[in-house]
């Protein structure tokens, strides 16, 4: 239940603990944020805890329009031989991942265009997230206390470098994901926003995000070609999108 003398710190050290346990509870057992601010001050402790020092990036566009991020961490840059623990749970998206080569500074007069978002793109990757969260029902009753558990993210792999065009093209390019050397994902990449570059656009537009956000270097990935599939097991993950390839392991 949401309280006025909300402690984003209590909610933090409990998102944390439930973390470093691997386990889960449910909304109700939680302090709730009651507003973005909250979630987000809530998020920054969590980063904090964790020592959280990467500038790589998770943006989305929840239900409630307001553009939000999370840190991406752990994050292994590694085309092959990165590895990182599985959790029961866990779930696999392949992504774009793009590095910023200039600044996208809050812009208080007009919107920044689709081309000048992609102008700003220096680099394009493809990535893997993991995700998991410590809140049983995920964003389904709190999208804030989503929020604040980092939107679930649980690690991230930076993978083989990509053309910049794959900007353009990414849909409908062939995508195959295999663990242990079992197809769980082999159809054609499909983004929710069809435009891999959407919520990257909505977030560069929010007058209300940090003005030290979005800046030259920074990491940010773009969204799952593939939904969100969960892992049965850890083991050998080997993601393929057109001709680029990456391997990772997760260790159990």
């Amino acid at each position: 239940m949401t309280d006025s003398a909300f402690d984003p710190r209590a909610l933090a050290a409990k998102l944390r603990s439930l973390r470093n346990a691997g386990k889960q509870a449910s909304t109700a057992e939680f302090p709730l944020p009651g507003d973005h601010r909250q979630a987000m001050d809530a998020q920054n402790f969590l980063s904090a805890e964790e020592g959280i020092r990467s500038n790589a990036w998770k943006v989305a566009m929840p239900a409630d329009n307001q553009p939000v991020t999370a840190p991406l961490h752990p994050y292994v840059e590694a085309v092959s031989g990165a590895k990182l623990p599985w959790v029961a749970g866990m779930k696999y998206e392949a992504e774009i991942a793009v590095r910023l080569g200039k600044d996208l500074p809050i812009r208080s007069g007009g919107k920044y265009t689709r081309a000048e978002i992609a102008d700003a793109v220096a680099d394009a990757y493809l990535g893997v997230e993991l995700s998991w969260t410590a809140v049983a029902e995920g964003n389904k009753i709190s999208p804030l206390l989503f929020l604040a558990d980092r939107l679930a993210n649980l690690g991230y792999v930076l993978g083989p470098a990509l053309p910049r065009s794959i900007l353009d093209t990414c849909t409908g390019t062939p995508l195959k994901v295999t663990l242990n050397g079992q197809p769980i994902y082999d159809a054609t990449a499909q983004h929710v926003k069809v435009d891999v570059l959407t919520w990257l656009a909505d977030y560069a537009n929010d007058t209300f995000r940090p003005d030290s956000s979005l800046r030259s270097g920074a990491v940010i990935t773009t969204g799952s070609l593939c939904g969100a599939i969960e892992l049965a097991s850890g083991g050998e993950l080997d993601t393929t999108l057109g001709d680029a390839r990456m391997h990772l392991s997760l260790t159990q």
